[in-house]
């Protein structure tokens, strides 16, 4: 199994190195539609307004393999799929959007069997197709966006099933198809400093699933790690909420001066606060010095979601702080940061991974940092942008100081303390193949730290590699 890994890593990686390139930002983009204006003036008619809509299509295609620590399992996948989108032109400020896609497992290990070693299954690999289902192939399609949208000059409303980025419920750092939410949304440009947004979410539709899930019920869809006691937790299809309320200000005071705060409401289970500000003051030589600061908290609701605390997500009482930090540069085509983040020992910060990545600055593409509490994590980010060829290239290294992978009062997954290394290498078709680009994405995790003679806290966790190479065709 190793072997043919190792063989199919070779082969895409060679591949890679001869596609011509695509410029896109660094950190990972959700395989997501590309915006496309549709804003002519006001149809005359219903039948006007679908007449002149506009349709997207896009086909995808995603290599993925881990390499684990000797003794432990391996894995491969290889995935394709392709979706239609369409949205309408507005009548009487009044528009209507639909896309769907499908999802084909053309080759792969056994994304269902456990390693023989820790019996514990494929944590990446089964992330691209449908992880309620291992040995689901073929049908694999879901309805992605179906809403209306009433737009009147600075505000808009958007109601149904659509594809939202925020802060605390977002689309994620890509696999096949993003997670989708379903509610109402709406958007208020209150001047040119300052925007106010906000809703109410009653669905989800978590990444590397096909169904809907009324909120309460999506979470527990993933790995629950466990109770603050140590214990396997036990919350799916026990919590209770009538849904997730979002609030959120972006105030613009100066140039180069950005402050959002965010607020994120879920009913009887929690309530998580969010506080940023960026700033970016040019310097003579050209450049320009780049700094942010951010701060987050969580305090549960009631019980935390079930007044039986085996049951509950969060227990009652219970809290978490967060602060992170940033300072880079930014010169022509090359970015430099420095980012650190802090979540104190009050408590684990904990939300639902089936509604987003964690916003902060230290975030690196195939590992989170939710689920944990007393963390000190460092990173530093390199980007450079090569217009010429069409190309990006970035490099990030992170260390990521945790609690022992046996402290589960602060440790939810049993992740030990690890370093990580990115190289991120982007690249755009031109000409006759213009609308397609190229992604290769490869990482690796490294923990001298004791694992307590438990592979369990090492087998797709840490002393591992990983290999991503990600074909989008947009047309």
């Amino acid at each position: 199994m190793r072997m043919k890994a190792r063989i199919g890593v070779c082969f895409w990686l060679l591949l890679a190195l001869i596609l011509p390139a695509q410029h896109q930002e660094l950190d990972e983009q959700p395989a997501s539609w590309k915006a496309k204006s549709v804003q002519p003036a006001d149809s005359n008619s219903i039948r006007d307004a679908f007449r002149h809509g506009v349709a997207q299509g896009h086909f995808r295609y995603f290599f993925m393999a881990t390499d684990n620590a000797p003794g432990l399992s391996d894995y491969f996948a290889n995935a394709a799929g392709g979706g239609l989108r369409f949205e309408s032109a507005p009548a009487y400020g009044v528009q209507f959007a639909i896309s769907g896609f499908y999802i084909f497992n053309l080759a792969s290990s056994d994304l269902g069997a456990a390693d023989t070693v820790t019996g514990q299954k494929n944590r990446y690999e089964i992330g691209l197709f449908d992880i309620e289902n291992p040995d689901n192939r073929k049908n694999l399609d879901r309805l992605e966006e179906f809403y209306l949208k009433y737009q009147y000059k600075g505000a808009s409303l958007k109601f149904g099933r659509q594809l939202l980025n925020t802060p605390f419920v977002n689309l994620q750092d890509g696999r096949m198809r993003p997670t989708g939410v379903e509610g109402a949304y709406a958007t208020v440009d209150a001047s040119a400093k300052l925007k106010f947004e906000g809703g109410w979410l009653y669905a989800v539709s978590p990444r590397s699933t096909l169904r809907w899930y009324a909120v309460d019920k999506s979470i527990g869809v993933y790995n629950m790690g466990t109770s603050s006691s140590g214990q396997p937790a036990h919350y799916k299809g026990h919590v209770d909420s009538k849904g997730i309320f979002m609030l959120a200000s972006t105030f613009k005071p100066a140039k180069g001066l950005k402050v959002q705060v965010w607020d994120l409401f879920t009913e009887n289970m929690f309530n998580a606060a969010l506080a940023q500000a960026d700033a970016s003051v040019p310097l003579k030589s050209g450049a320009k010095l780049v700094a942010a600061a951010q701060a987050t908290r969580q305090d549960a609701v009631a019980d935390g979601g079930n007044e039986d605390p085996a049951l509950t997500y969060r227990p009652r009482g219970s809290k978490a702080m967060s602060f992170g930090a940033r300072i880079g540069l930014r010169q022509s085509a090359t970015e430099f940061s420095l980012n650190y983040n802090r979540i104190t020992k009050h408590g684990r910060y904990l939300m639902p991974r089936e509604w987003g990545r964690e916003p902060f600055f230290t975030f690196m593409p195939r590992e989170r940092n939710e689920g944990l509490g007393d963390v000190h994590a460092i990173m530093a980010k390199l980007d450079r942008d090569f217009p010429k060829i069409r190309s990006k290239a970035g490099l990030s290294l992170g260390y990521y100081h945790l609690p022992a992978p046996n402290a589960f009062h602060l440790n939810k997954y049993g992740m030990p303390t690890y370093a990580q290394l990115n190289l991120d290498l982007r690249h755009t078709f031109s000409k006759v193949l213009q609308g397609l680009d190229a992604q290769l994405l490869i990482f690796g995790k490294y923990s001298d730290h004791d694992l307590l003679s438990n592979r369990r806290f090492e087998f797709n966790k840490v002393n591992m590699m990983g290999y991503n190479l990600i074909l989008n065709y947009h047309f």
